[in-house]
């Protein structure tokens, strides 16, 4: 696609710059393992810590936040599987470091980031108190994806906006 191929172009510096940060051998296993725990581990055990601050409620929290998560997965396979923009460290393989392996082969838009931003904004509306570990946390996994060589920053910004719209739409209907 010519305008996936233009923006692949685009952003190639910037993720040149950010990516070159994954060479130090400290900080691409810093990224590698947030990135691991923001695969799922990290958000079923702040759900849970969520969950159990919720009383009558927690039942109701439960199956928002796991309607909530397949909602993303649903929606960020579909955009991945049609629009097939291939990850920056294959795109422009000798220029971009894969710091940990890819759970596909399509990069936008990060998987990652949308349900760090969706899970975190859930999370906070019901236990605002956790903003204080879930915005670093989710800055961090989506900061993860690109330093790592598996997103371009356009992918985490598209993750980003489709995991808010995801959660604030979930809050509405549920509120």
């Amino acid at each position: 696609m010519v305008v996936i191929d233009y923006f692949d172009d685009l952003e190639l510096s910037a993720c040149r710059r950010i990516n070159s940060l994954s060479r130090w051998r400290l900080v691409r296993s810093f990224f590698a393992a947030v990135s691991r725990l923001g695969d799922y581990p990290a958000w079923v055990g702040f759900g849970l810590l969520c969950a159990s601050q919720q009383g009558s409620e927690a039942p109701v929290f439960v199956v928002q936040t796991l309607i909530t998560a397949a909602i993303g997965i649903i929606a960020y396979k579909l955009l991945k599987h049609r629009l097939v923009r291939e990850r920056p460290y294959i795109r422009h393989s000798g220029h971009i470091e894969c710091g940990t392996a890819p759970l596909d082969r399509y990069s936008f838009p990060s998987g990652h980031t949308l349900h760090a931003t969706s899970l975190s904004i859930l999370y906070a509306s019901y236990e605002p108190r956790m903003l204080i570990v879930l915005v670093p946390f989710a800055l961090l996994v989506a900061a993860s994806r690109v330093i790592l060589g598996l997103h371009y920053p356009s992918d985490v910004l598209a993750g980003a906006a489709l995991g808010a719209a995801i959660a604030t739409t979930s809050i509405s209907i549920v509120g």
